[in-house]
């Protein structure tokens, strides 16, 4: 029995043989998961530092002023990035960490985790490329490849407001209550409009995946166009990236932080590290709306004419690629769109007047409600009637 057991041409010792490489295999998967989410969370951190310094120095170039360049390392300032990226962190982390009295000490330590979490994460179901062949194993650029990713960046997304009123409730400060209750309304009214638009988008690919919906982003109209998703539903990209905007709390809609009326909103009774986590979680939504923005609408990680197996044009193949050169092509058309999109917000923040909160109120539930809606509606007509000839 002992013989047989350890036999490999047993029937036993096949199907222990089979449930190794099956643990193998598993646990080949979950490191590549992990690595794949470590990368992702490292870029999205760093794209957070560097929209900092982004902002800093386009804000100064907007207001005609210099902007960030005081410290330097041996003289070499780098054009403000040392300034932001290294002597900025390196004071909030030595700041003194202070909770105000009669503060939910819980509560205050815990918003700024709650409102950084869900930003990071929703990265997860976003597609930074199609598949990387290692050897005989495909490995999707994509850290969860899940079927119903729109739902779970609306589930994501939602869990946000929960930073805002905890940070404003827990610190035991009028502003900052009244910060975290303007922050909740606002987000919430502006996740309507946000979700409604999605919904055309779902009908137009007739999907929840993401990877699905750039994949089908990839074919060329006429030859010469990409098809990209911003031609068949521009009123779309408009509500969602005004809706995204609202979402971050930034100009023209950064009510819940106002400085001229809540001094800083609901993190007012924030410092150090904990301040930090506030502030980044601005710039990593920023990252969040603009890869959503491409994702959607303008290919996501599609370049023009590149196929899985290199540049072609009118069905034949012009110049062959590995793929390994294909996926960081790929990745590198991703991060530019991304990169643009962030741009063009910060611009946007720098360039437009707050709203008073009940323009901002009104705007929301008169005007990009509505229209949401009715974009929803003609998108489910149009294709019916395609439909149905």
């Amino acid at each position: 029995g002992a013989r047989a057991r350890l036999d490999p041409g047993s029937r036993r010792g096949r199907i222990a043989a089979g449930r190794a490489v099956a643990q193998d295999q598993m646990l080949i998967e979950i490191g590549i998961a992990v690595i794949k989410a470590l990368v992702v969370v490292q870029l999205v951190l760093g794209l957070a530092g560097i929209l900092g310094w982004i902002e800093r120095k386009g804000s100064a170039l907007v207001q005609d002023r210099i902007g960030a360049n005081r410290a330097s390392i041996f003289g070499f300032a780098g054009a403000g990035l040392i300034n932001t990226m290294a002597a900025d962190p390196l004071k909030f982390i030595t700041k003194e960490d202070i909770i105000p009295a009669g503060a939910d000490r819980l509560l205050h330590w815990l918003a700024p985790c709650v409102n950084l979490f869900p930003a990071i994460v929703a990265f997860a179901v976003i597609p930074f490329g199609d598949v990387l062949y290692v050897g005989e194993r495909a490995i999707s650029l994509q850290v969860a490849p899940l079927d119903i990713g729109i739902l779970y960046i609306l589930a994501i997304m939602s869990l946000g407001v929960y930073g805002v009123v905890l940070g404003g409730w827990a610190s035991n400060n009028r502003f900052s209550l009244l910060g975290g209750i303007r922050g909740s309304a606002q987000m919430i009214s502006y996740e309507l409009a946000m979700g409604l638009a999605l919904v055309s988008v779902v009908m137009t690919y007739g999907t929840l995946d993401l990877q699905g919906m750039v994949r089908a982003q990839g074919d060329m109209l006429g030859g010469f166009v990409p098809a990209w998703g911003i031609l068949y539903q521009p009123l779309a990209f408009l509500i969602l990236l005004i809706a995204g905007i609202a979402e971050s709390k930034r100009n023209p809609f950064d009510l819940p932080e106002g400085e001229s009326e809540l001094v800083s909103g609901y993190f007012t009774e924030y410092s150090g590290v904990k301040y930090l986590m506030f502030f980044m979680s601005d710039f990593v939504e920023v990252g969040v709306v603009a890869a959503l923005t491409t994702t959607f609408f303008f290919g996501g990680w599609q370049l023009p004419f590149l196929t899985a197996d290199g540049f072609a044009f009118g069905g034949e193949l012009l110049l062959a690629l590995p793929n390994a050169l294909v996926a960081l092509l790929q990745v590198a058309t991703f991060m530019v769109k991304v990169l643009f999109f962030c741009w063009l917000q910060i611009l946007i923040r720098w360039s437009l007047p707050r709203y008073r909160y009940d323009q901002l109120m009104r705007f929301g539930w008169k005007t990009m409600l509505p229209l949401a809606l009715a974009n929803a509606i003609v998108t489910a007509a149009v294709i019916l009637s395609f439909q149905e000839a």
